[in-house]
């Protein structure tokens, strides 16, 4: 049986476990009374503040911070990736910009298959062919030409400098640098690994070639897509065996897509649409939590984090089966938040053990029952290495954007003379469509690889109103873990009633439906929760920390900013 824990045996486990973490903002918010940035980097984080206090809006402020990412955090911030921006303007409109990386047109099904059909190993993720089109550039001047304030020169010009001039290295830049794959790479090597000299904590980091690249889209940024600009990069990833081509480079469009809405316990939640799978697995995980009495059953309790597994399985379920570009394959969407279907998934729930993933049956419902029968759940392998920031500015709108370069550094490639890293986003597709992958589950071809098609995501950035007004501002990096990640520091704040702070730092869990496996962080669950979990049927992995949760809070009730930067890593919330 699966016994209630002590709501202050959590909240001493809470204690203890978030002593051990890093944050300089510790246990508590920062507090801001006009705005707010939160990201990985306090340079990026005081790039974005500067740019509000100049006359720039939270757009600005998300671009400037977006740039500068890409100089000062290169395992994820980037030129050469792609990602979301998820905007809610003060006046409750609400847009949602998706600047994902495309396949190229020369890319096929089969690209990462032998002759005998077998994976080759670390095609889709090592070197010039895994890359994808990239978005960002294309993302972010978009998003600032259509709701920025500011010329794109002065945004940018944070960016130019840190490039130019350099900037201290912390312990974990200077760490993170020593990449064996970068090494793979001559230019990677030189300019990240200085030919293997590595760079040591507080020596100052100078990116010149990236710097240039910075300049010249801020003095054209249709340059990137259209000009030299886009003849360099096409010619490069082309002598590396790449398939991006000029007409891939010149045919990338941005798309504003509708984001995905939904209701917890009276909160209105707004997130990402496909192709992220992220706000659908979101609000349906939710949508069957709400049948539950989480506060009465405490925060990280064996009881409740039973009940959120078990929504977390059957959301993921439905992921594998029904998600990809809906571009290219249609998404039920509006079936998958049906808080009806959510009500027929719970009944489902044992409430005291749990489901064996190979057991799961969707329930019958008529709107998704056709549509099933067409397809096969799949597993998808995603990078983790995504970064998020969050920004709310003295008017009010607010920016929730997720971007990524899907593994660490990406494809480790940096392109000769620009100075930028390229993305491995191929991976996110599945490579071998109809064949049993590593978890011995069968793959539809739904998020198969085909020319111009935009691989399947989990990035979740998430805004949360309260009676219609502001309260919360989300996002992580993580792969699959960002939705429950995203899920979890919003039940949090709603249900156990911790701070923006105290949610991100609480002590994390996910499960995926396959891998069979409850996964849970080393420190900060009490011990008595983890044998009634292992006892309830669950197999447990322990592992380190994960994730990167850069959050704000309004106050309710007197409208300041709470910026919460995750405490697993060196970020910083910063706000005036």
């Amino acid at each position: 049986m699966l016994k209630h824990l002590p709501t202050f045996r959590f909240l001493l486990a809470l204690m203890l476990f978030s002593a051990c973490l890093s944050s300089a903002e510790g246990m508590r918010p920062v507090h801001a009374r006009r705005a707010m940035v939160a990201t990985v980097h306090e340079l990026a984080s005081q790039t974005g503040a500067d740019t509000m206090r100049a006359g720039g809006n939270a757009v600005d402020a998300a671009v400037a911070a977006g740039f500068a990412l890409a100089v000062v955090h290169p395992a994820a911030g980037n030129l050469g990736g792609g990602g979301f921006l998820l905007l809610r303007l003060a006046n409750g409109e609400v847009h949602f910009l998706d600047f994902r990386e495309k396949a190229p047109a020369k890319a096929s099904a089969g690209m990462y298959l032998d002759a005998k059909g077998n994976v080759i190993p670390q095609a889709s993720q090592i070197g010039y062919r895994a890359v994808a089109v990239p978005g960002s550039v294309a993302g972010l001047v978009e998003a600032q030409r259509r709701w920025g304030k500011l010329a794109l020169k002065q945004v940018m010009e944070p960016a130019i400098r840190l490039a130019r001039d350099g900037f201290a290295l912390r312990y974990t830049d200077a760490h993170a640098l020593r990449d064996e794959l970068l090494a793979q790479f001559a230019e990677s090597k030189r300019i990240f690994q200085r030919n293997g000299n590595y760079y040591e904590q507080g020596e100052i980091f100078r990116q010149p070639e990236l710097a240039r690249t910075l300049e010249r889209i801020a003095q054209d940024p249709d340059d990137f897509y259209h000009g030299a600009l886009a003849r360099e990069l096409a010619a490069a990833i082309q002598q590396g065996g790449g398939l991006i081509s000029t007409d891939d480079l010149a045919n990338y469009k941005v798309v504003e897509r509708r984001a995905v809405r939904g209701t917890y316990r009276g909160y209105q939640v707004i997130s990402a649409p496909p192709p992220s799978s992220g706000g659908v697995a979101l609000l349906e995980t939710l949508n069957i939590l709400e049948g539950y009495d989480l506060h009465a059953l405490g925060s990280r309790s064996a009881k409740s984090i039973h009940l959120t597994v078990e929504s977390f399985r059957r959301a993921f379920f439905d992921r594998a089966e029904f998600m990809s570009d809906p571009d290219f394959t249609p998404v039920p969407v509006a079936q998958l938040i049906d808080k009806q279907f959510a009500a027929r998934w719970r009944e489902s729930i044992d409430p005291v053990r749990a489901t064996p993933s190979d057991s799961l049956k969707r329930p019958k419902f008529e709107a998704l029952d056709q549509l099933a029968s067409t397809r096969a759940p799949m597993a998808v392998r995603e990078g983790g290495n995504t970064t998020h920031l969050s920004v709310v500015d003295p008017q009010g709108n607010a920016v929730a954007m997720t971007t990524t370069l899907n593994d660490s550094f990406g494809s480790r490639v940096t392109v000769p003379g620009l100075g930028f890293l390229l993305n491995d986003e191929m991976d996110d597709f599945t490579v071998k469509p109809g064949v049993a992958n590593l978890y011995g589950l069968i793959q539809s071809a739904a998020n198969a690889i085909a020319p111009n098609k935009r691989p399947l995501s989990s990035m979740t950035p998430a805004i949360v109103l309260k009676d219609e007004r502001l309260f919360l501002v989300l996002g992580s990096p993580g792969g699959a873990t960002i939705i429950s990640t995203v899920a979890n520091i919003i039940m949090g704040v709603i249900d156990f009633g911790l701070d923006i702070q105290q949610a991100v730092n609480a002590p994390r869990f996910h499960q995926q439906w396959v891998p069979d496996e409850l996964r849970l962080e080393k420190f900060g669950f009490s011990p008595d929760t983890l044998p009634l979990l292992s006892n309830g049927g669950y197999e447990l992995k322990q592992t380190g920390y994960w994730g990167d949760a850069e959050c704000i809070a309004v106050d309710p009730r007197t409208g300041d900013r709470l910026g919460a930067s995750d405490g697993r890593n060196s970020g910083r919330a910063i706000g005036f």
